[in-house]
């Protein structure tokens, strides 16, 4: 997801940058993002937006405000805890010990409320005294407004602020290309600096002994340029009637699944021209737009929720579907795109410059059939699916015609546009494919999970086509049998565990033969036999893949190793999570738990906000896991990992076209008893439990759907 051009994104040189041109990614672990897509506000942990690094209000790939720090009397409060209050909002505490009674306890408290929403954000300080004498303060809030590119921010690159205008009583404004900015306090005045670069609201406050105050803030921004939008419609699983309730043993599962479903509500998203349709934004703050394959992967993994945020992905992309050959974009006919944005992606100094729309993936296609095919088994309407008929045509098509060009039998990618990603699977930083000796390999590349995802994609593709009375079914069948024939011959190598798939085929048609996560995400494509898939479950929870918090992208024995790299040997949740799934779904009920263990231990550290990566250090070195510094948080996928968790535990798997739910809950229940009532088959509200010893009760189904209960081959 990431590009080539930050350090969560390294680059293959090791020429040393004079210190003054050296830019570096402003760093995120420690700040708090509160956002209702498509705004966010990043800030401190005592809630002041500072004008440094990543803070301000962002609002559609730009920085609305860049600053908006509160003093009270001169002074700054002083921060003593926040907490979040749902999607969009926050509460931040903190003491003026400087007012009220000269006593130990402080006795003036403010409390700064901030609450998200699409376009804006409105905050609520209140000020509190418990003092026996009178207070008497000036509150100054003082603003600023850059309007900030997001790539720019992202590089660590020079910003200027823009010039304040007061507007009204109490108003002030910024202005840039069409977008407007304008911050309204209640009962404040309104003032600006000489240079007009910085702006203030200021409120006179006097409380009585124990009084308090309460004042108000605003920002609204009109943005007719931005691309992404708030969806028209609430979500399938949005509080009220039928929202997802969990009781777990765990508590850790259950108060990760409830955050998470806060921050994937707040992720929710809609092109500006067809707010109808809902996608997941990647992450907060660089991805808050559609990536084809991440929202994909966090469609797909929520579709125990319900189907409609999968049709509405699928049809996104589908409308922007590559429709000719363009090295500068990557487009290709029937080809899924990447990434969207309001204007081209260029970060300075790195070569990159990615078009608006940026089709340079080389997973999306396949995962896009997937998807298709995962919701027509979930109970999509047959109509929805048979309408995006013509678009699985093209992305197999694709998949015959242009994903292959040397012709070598295996899905391969190369930038030959040269202004690209250089590396196009999700682990798409520049040195992530290493050989087991640290040498990096060489494009074009055939990596091994997306031979995986073609196969499934075939087989898929052709159950859908042959379902839906099209021609062409065998065609694709074939196709699936030949790639695991070819896979079978060329991908197996050697390595200090044992034989292993390897990460990929390097431009020379070498195995690339470092042990990586990736070959966890070839569990279930079908890519592999029964014998195969237990010798690579047994790899995953060796302790170099499993020794720290989930599965590591790349083994500890490995030359590349390195905790703290974007790919080469930190824990991404959502990775950990696809692995989970398929080993659970194979029967590997033992290994599932190991690995899903680590998340929810890793969950509990991050306040149940599982970020999108973190370090693979080893469990005993710190006893918790290390922030990785510009992961973004909260992000789509890592959120819907804990929905992946809780699916695994429970182990339904719908066939709403025959009218069956296989069963095959984690045997044993390692996870302890779980039960979750508002799941979604063919539409219909479900529960489903899992008791002690790992059966498993599903209720509400719709008519004509019945249960059958899988053989436990594999504990």
């Amino acid at each position: 997801m990431l590009d080539d051009a930050s350090p969560s994104a390294p680059q293959a040189v090791t020429t040393a940058l004079p210190a003054a041109s050296h830019r570096l990614q402003p760093l995120l672990h420690d700040l708090v993002s509160t956002v209702l897509a498509p705004t966010v506000a990043l800030s401190g942990g005592d809630g002041q937006i500072r004008p440094a690094g990543v803070q301000g209000l962002f609002h559609a790939d730009s920085r609305a405000l860049s600053q908006a720090t509160l003093t009270i009397g001169g002074r700054e409060p002083e921060a003593v805890g926040h907490a979040p209050r749902g999607p969009g909002g926050s509460r931040f505490v903190a003491l003026a010990r400087w007012l009220g009674d000269p006593v130990l306890d402080p006795t003036v408290r403010i409390e700064r409320v901030r609450q998200v929403k699409p376009g804006g954000m409105a905050e609520r300080v209140e000020i509190v005294s418990s003092a026996t004498v009178p207070v008497a303060a000036t509150v100054t809030l003082e603003l600023g407004c850059d309007f900030a590119p997001i790539e720019v921010v992202k590089s660590g690159g020079d910003t200027v602020e823009a010039e304040a205008e007061r507007t009204a009583p109490g108003e002030i404004s910024w202005s840039s290309d069409g977008v407007r900015v304008t911050v309204t306090g209640e009962g404040a005045r309104a003032e600006s600096a000489g240079h007009a670069r910085t702006a203030f609201l200021s409120w006179p406050v006097e409380l009585a002994p124990r009084g308090r105050v309460t004042l108000s803030w605003k920002v609204e921004v009109h943005d007719p340029g931005a691309v992404v939008t708030a969806p028209a419609r609430a979500a399938e699983w949005a509080p009220g009637a039928g929202e997802p309730r969990i009781a777990a043993a765990d508590h850790r599962l259950s108060r990760l699944f409830e955050r998470s479903l806060d921050d994937l509500r707040s992720l929710r998203l809609a092109e500006t021209a067809a707010p109808g349709d809902a996608f997941l934004g990647a992450g907060v703050p660089w991805f808050l737009t559609l990536f084809g394959r991440d929202s994909i992967w966090a469609a797909r993994m929520l579709l125990p929720l319900g189907t409609e945020l999968a049709m509405g992905t699928l049809r996104v992309l589908a409308r922007r579907q590559g429709t000719r050959i363009d090295a500068g974009s990557g487009e290709a006919p029937g080809k899924i795109m990447h990434e969207l944005r309001r204007h081209e992606f260029a970060v300075e100094g790195s070569g990159l410059r990615l078009p608006a729309a940026y089709y340079g993936t080389i997973d999306a296609t396949p995962l896009w059939i997937g998807l298709l095919h995962d919701a027509w088994r979930w109970g999509a309407p047959t109509e929805e699916v048979a309408a995006l008929l013509p678009c699985l045509r093209a992305a197999l098509g694709w998949l015959g015609e242009h994903a292959d060009p040397d012709g070598d039998g295996f899905v391969e990618y190369l930038d030959t546009g040269g202004r690209g990603l250089a590396n196009q699977g999700w682990k798409d930083s520049g040195d992530a494919l290493r050989f087991h000796d640290g040498r990096q390999a060489r494009p074009p590349i055939a990596l091994v999970e997306v031979q995986g995802y073609a196969h499934q994609a075939a087989r898929q593709g052709a159950d859908l086509l042959e379902a839906f009375g099209r021609p062409g079914a065998a065609r694709w069948r074939e196709y699936a049998a030949g790639l695991a024939e070819r896979f079978r011959v060329r991908f197996w190598t050697d390595g200090p565990l044992g034989r292993f798939p390897a990460l990929a085929l390097d431009r020379d048609k070498r195995p690339v033969d470092a042990l990586t996560s990736n070959i966890g995400h070839l569990l279930g494509t079908g890519l592999l036999t029964g014998a195969e898939e237990a010798a690579v479950a047994d790899l995953l929870v060796a302790p170099e893949m499993a020794g720290g918090f989930g599965l590591r992208t790349m083994s500890a024995e490995a030359g590349g190793f390195n905790p703290l790299s974007y790919h080469c040997g930190s824990i991404w949740a959502h990775d950990t999570a696809i692995v989970v799934a398929g080993l659970a779904r194979a029967g590997f009920a033992g290994h599932a738990a190991t690995l899903a263990e680590g998340l929810l231990a890793a969950g509990e550290t991050f306040g149940y906000r599982l970020p999108e990566l973190f370090g693979g250090d080893d469990r005993a070195a710190l006893g918790r896991p290390v922030a990785y510094p510009a992961a973004c948080r909260p992000q789509a996928w890592s959120a819907a990992a804990a929905v992946t968790l809780v699916h695994a535990a429970l182990g339904l798997y719908p066939d709403v076209p025959v009218g069956r739910v296989l069963l095959r809950p984690l045997a044993g229940a390692p996870l302890g008893p779980v039960s979750v009532r508002g799941l979604r088959i063919a539409g219909a509200e479900v529960g489903a439990a899992v008791d002690r010893e790992g059966e498993v009760v599903v209720t509400g189904l719709p008519a004509g759907i019945s249960t059958e209960r899988a053989a436990r081959e594999v504990s």
